[in-house]
């Protein structure tokens, strides 16, 4: 099905509501997985438990730690950023397409001027062909005419969209910027462990630039490196973390780093996000409306996994946005729990939850995607 006619993404979900209600044996549910959308999990686990009365305690120490869990069943409740494919899942995996959200390139630039990165750009600096801040194709970068495009929103401040599903443009700004940039050397810091978030963003950056990032996809960031990461040149430069808080704290300690994250944790460690060219050569931050106009452009199957399209014209679209899974099971070993998980499952789909990200960090679902949920949450048991 293509997105752009039958799937929005928005502020607020609309349509669809989904109430549970409190129940009389409260269990303590166990998760792990994705640290992308934690900070959602952590800010919807207390109406949770209040409006359900179970409870849920979460790790959020990667995908690929979800992804292993959710093989051996260890626990209930599982997140992955990317699909699990792993040879060793189980038959009765269910994935659940659960929060949208962009991912960020977070900076630690000294000043407040804003930073602006072609994807070509952005993949030499990732691959480390680019080593200084005052290379010349950074310093094109952010000495042009850079235009901006503003969605119509309506009373409720959420994206008008035209009949064909598509978010209506309401103008577009224009403006000369000359980002003087410094004599610097470029930290690059990388998700080290097994993470959706690289498989996501080494996917885009292979979508975006694949004469630069040459290789295919990975959960490690390190494996789909074009070149030898550890070579002389990269060693101390280009250097790992663990999870979006590990990457987030190490780039916000280091003058002059660049990682990658979800938005959210730029804003909480304070690190300034860098506009992102896309193929109609504008230059994009990563807002709700912006995200949005990316995966309408998308298609969805059956199953609920995306194929993203990164050459898309869409005036204002930021082309790194990505859907989280919440990986279910149709036969889970722990019967008692069964219950709950599904509690937790429709709980983070819905407005009481969704609402508790209506910000340009976390974007809810609607329409056909919300559909597909609701009917992957009623195979679990």
């Amino acid at each position: 099905m293509k997105l752009s006619k039958k799937f929005g993404i928005v502020a607020v979900i609309s349509g669809l509501i989904i109430s549970v209600a409190p129940s009389a044996f409260a269990v303590d549910l166990q998760g792990q997985g994705a640290s992308f959308p934690a900070l959602l999990i952590e800010s919807c686990k207390v109406p949770f438990a209040k409006t359900t009365g179970h409870s849920l305690t979460y790790n959020p120490n990667g995908s690929g730690s979800g992804k292993t869990a959710s093989d051996n069943q260890t626990g209930n409740v599982w997140f992955s950023d990317s699909p699990n494919l792993n040879s060793t899942a189980r038959k009765t995996l269910v994935h659940i397409p659960a929060v949208a959200a962009p991912i960020a390139v977070l900076h630690n630039l000294p000043g407040k001027a804003q930073l602006y990165l072609s994807p070509e750009t952005a993949a030499k600096i990732f691959s480390g062909d680019i080593t200084r801040w005052n290379d010349p194709l950074i310093q094109a970068d952010n000495s042009r005419t850079v235009s901006e495009v503003v969605y119509r929103k309506n009373s409720k401040g959420d994206v008008v969209k035209d009949a064909a599903g598509k978010p209506v443009v309401l103008r577009t700004n224009t403006k000369n910027v000359n980002y003087t940039l410094p004599d610097q050397l470029i930290q690059v810091i990388f998700r080290a462990d097994k993470s959706g978030t690289s498989a996501n963003f080494t996917k885009w950056l292979n979508g975006v630039a694949p004469k630069v990032w040459t290789k295919p996809s990975n959960d490690f960031f390190a494996t789909s490196f074009p070149t030898n990461i550890n070579s002389s040149t990269n060693i101390g430069r280009i250097v790992g973390a663990n999870y979006s808080a590990g990457v987030s704290q190490m780039a916000a300690s280091r003058k002059y780093s660049i990682t990658y994250a979800e938005a959210s944790y730029g804003e909480k460690y304070r690190l300034k996000t860098a506009a992102i060219g896309n193929a109609s050569g504008n230059f994009i931050l990563p807002t709700a409306a912006a995200t949005g106009a990316f995966l309408a452009s998308s298609t969805v199957g059956a199953t609920g996994f995306f194929t993203f399209d990164y050459a898309t014209k869409e005036p204002g679209a930021y082309t790194l946005g990505i859907i989280s899974y919440m990986l279910g099971d149709s036969d889970y070993k722990d019967k008692a729990s069964v219950a709950a998980t599904k509690a937790w499952a429709n709980f983070i789909i819905s407005k009481e939850c969704t609402d508790l990200g209506k910000t340009d960090a976390f974007i809810p679902i609607e329409g056909d995607l919300l559909k597909i949920a609701v009917a992957a949450i009623a195979k679990l048991g």
